[in-house]
């Protein structure tokens, strides 16, 4: 009995060993299946969260889109809450009024919705203040609001305004002013160059980039180094290694020499001769040209100021006229992203979401080296094009089949020149 009793145990025993490495292996195995789980889990949720992302369009570069800075306000009223209350309000309809021109072509500015405070106040998602000072009469300040993108849309929509939401790459303007035979750019002054910074309200933000159009434009710090890499003579001569290099220093892909040579009429007024000339890696040409006449009593300043306004305007619809978003042709394409792995399939997303003519994606497939994807967007391929190539992305169609790819910077702001006289 005790010989089966200590075999019993024997047994046991080895079988407890067995269960024990058993128990190990299962213990081994659950926590694998957990984890493989958990990634399952996690790759959920970053696949719904980022076709989330897509569809609302809540992005960076919407926020920037909708949002209007810099507007100053300076109210007098009985009271310091009553000067502010009205100052917001003011600098409200100001900034809503600004954005329905952002985001539209100047000849529909006259067929935009007129609203009054109230009507405008939904529209606004939030707002900012700075530089604030008051009185106990007197309020001042600069605003900043962000608009709601989709209710501002749906206005546009009702109203049956066309409108474009995709900010182009920066450009470099260089403003060449000739009087007399003298040409000058980073010449002290530079009454075009000053009129095209005031035109683009930068003094007053103490900043070298212009933002608050579809087309940001940088003019560039007049130092030393900008001296020595570009002179008037050779922005008017085109020498683009010279302005590629400048473009380099500036990380901008696009140039645009804008030259105003001051004449004179047979009757004594005053007459500007403009040449804007497009200057990018791969394309050299001649963006616009117009004469533009000075009216009756108006100074050369004056001139100088109207024709700034004037060209950025041109600029600005050009580009505008590109990108208008088209709401009856919707289109979809089934494409493959190539990628070396996660952190590229990242930085993909993040540029996605800034594109304002995608719709949303839908991922189909994901691995290492590549990403399947539907992309449903706004408008015909080629504004899909366009739009990507702002995010320094290439979309190529080969035997069938589409691809997305990333590229180095490239200008890529107004594909038609434009001549008038």
């Amino acid at each position: 009995m005790k010989f089966w009793y200590f075999y019993l145990l024997g047994g046991l025993n080895v079988e407890s060993s067995k269960k024990r490495s058993c128990f190990h292996i299962v213990n081994i195995l659950q926590t694998t299946m957990y984890r493989l789980f958990s990634l399952l889990i996690l790759l959920i949720i970053f696949v719904f969260g980022f076709s989330y992302g897509v569809s609302c369009q809540a992005t960076t570069e919407f926020q920037d889109a909708f949002t209007v800075s810099n507007i100053h306000v300076d109210v007098t009223a009985n009271t310091a809450s009553a000067a502010r209350k009205e100052a917001l309000s003011v600098g409200e309809k100001e900034a809503f009024n600004s954005l329905l021109r952002r985001l539209t072509m100047r000849i529909d500015h006259n067929r935009l919705p007129k609203l009054n405070a109230e009507e405008i106040s939904p529209y606004v998602q939030d707002f900012g203040i700075s530089n604030e000072k008051n009185s106990q009469i007197r309020y001042l300040a600069d605003l900043t609001f962000r608009f709601k993108p989709g209710d501002i849309r749906q206005l546009l929509r009702e109203n049956e305004v066309g409108f474009a939401e995709t900010i182009s790459k920066p450009l470099l303007i260089l403003p060449i002013y000739q009087v007399a035979g003298a040409v000058s750019l980073w010449d002290n002054p530079n009454s075009w160059r000053e009129a095209w910074i005031e035109a683009s309200k930068l003094k007053k933000a103490k900043i070298k980039t212009r933002m608050s159009g579809l087309v940001p434009m940088v003019f560039g710090k007049g130092d030393l180094t900008d001296i020595s890499l570009m002179s008037a003579e050779l922005a008017v001569k085109g020498d683009k290694q010279r302005i590629l290099a400048i473009a380099k220093r500036h990380k901008v892909s696009t140039v645009l020499v804008v030259f105003a040579s001051l004449g004179s009429t047979g009757q004594g007024l005053k007459v500007l001769d403009i040449t804007v000339s497009r200057y990018s890696q791969n394309k050299s040409e001649k963006l616009y040209a117009t004469q533009i006449r000075a009216i009756k009593d108006e100074g050369v300043g004056a001139l100088l100021s109207r024709s700034a306004n004037e060209l950025i305007f041109i600029i600005e619809d050009l580009w505008k006229a590109e990108n208008l978003l088209r709401y009856d042709s919707v289109g979809v394409i089934a494409a493959v992203l190539p990628i070396k792995g996660l952190k590229e399939w990242v930085h993909a997303k993040k540029r996605f979401e800034k594109i304002a003519v995608i719709e949303r994606i839908d991922l189909i497939l994901f691995s290492r080296t590549e990403v399947r994807l539907n992309i449903h967007f706004i408008g015909e391929n080629k504004q899909l094009k366009l739009a990507l190539a702002q995010v320094d992305m290439e979309l190529s169609e080969g035997q069938g089949s589409w691809t997305v790819k990333f590229q180095q910077s490239k200008g890529s702001l107004m594909k038609h020149s434009v001549d008038q006289k």
